[in-house]
């Protein structure tokens, strides 16, 4: 695993995988669990959010996300 980003709640770290896409493991830093991944989503050809079940999320952490996620989309652009 290598962390992408880390922010003062959240932990960005990317999974090895078989695929060309990439797979994101968003981590709550306190408490050390998986609250969410950002992964491709075919159906609409681009990264998208995947959050647990029952997590809460303020306007803060949903930025940090969307960072990643644009990240994500400029890497992909530029190596096609």
């Amino acid at each position: 695993m290598v962390i992408i980003k880390e922010t003062q709640y959240l932990v960005f770290e990317e999974l090895p995988t078989k695929t060309k896409t990439k797979y994101i493991t968003v981590t709550n830093k306190r408490s050390q669990d998986i609250i969410g991944e950002i992964k491709w989503y075919g159906s609409w050809r681009q990264y998208c959010f995947f959050p647990e079940f029952d997590t809460v999320w303020n306007n803060g952490c949903l930025t940090d996300v969307l960072e990643v996620i644009n990240t994500l989309m400029e890497d992909r652009k530029k190596s096609k």
